[in-house]
């Protein structure tokens, strides 16, 4: 299989974990977790309701920009999760590997809202999702990303994954 960088972006509540998770099983390669890369000033912020700003996520979008780039200079596939919600935070993942295929899950606030307000054991309020929201630049056509409906179940959103990664020159053998 060719090398491949994902990087499953969206705002909280979108599935990002989730479908990363599920896609790095069945490509059989590294996941990781950029939730778990945010500083404990950032996650103290956010735990409180303060949205974090581009300052703030800068340190943050830098060390995911390493992971990306050690394992580019390794040779390995990867899958990462970032809400990468503008171009600029974007931008500095393509800083570690201009390679990158961005994966964007997409959905509509109420769905977002309520599978915020169900889940436990996140620091990440709902109260915060407005301001997601807010900050979210969609991927320009010139990103080449791909966009995939939220309201779908996992399963049928890895398998459009795989079906489309098939599809495309950068192919996956099965």
């Amino acid at each position: 299989m060719p090398r491949h960088a994902f990087v499953v972006m969206g705002t909280a509540g979108a599935g990002k974990s989730l479908i990363g998770t599920a896609l790095a099983a069945a490509l059989n390669v590294p996941f990781i977790e950029g939730d778990s890369f945010h500083p404990p000033e950032n996650v103290a912020q956010m735990a409180v309701g303060v949205p974090l700003t581009d300052d703030s996520r800068r340190g943050w979008l830098l060390a995911l920009a390493v992971q990306l780039r050690d394992a580019r200079a390794q040779g390995t596939s990867v899958v990462l999760t970032c809400s990468a919600l503008r171009r600029q935070y974007r931008d500095v993942l393509r800083g570690g590997d201009d390679s990158i295929r961005f994966i964007m899950l997409s959905a509509d606030a109420a769905l977002l809202r309520e599978r915020l307000t169900a889940r436990t054991g996140h620091y990440m309020p709902a109260s915060l999702l407005n301001s997601q929201l807010a900050t979210l630049e969609y991927p320009a056509p010139d990103e080449d990303a791909w966009t995939f409906d939220a309201h779908q179940t996992p399963e049928v959103i890895v398998d459009a994954i795989l079906r489309r990664l098939r599809a495309t020159d950068e192919g996956i053998e099965r």
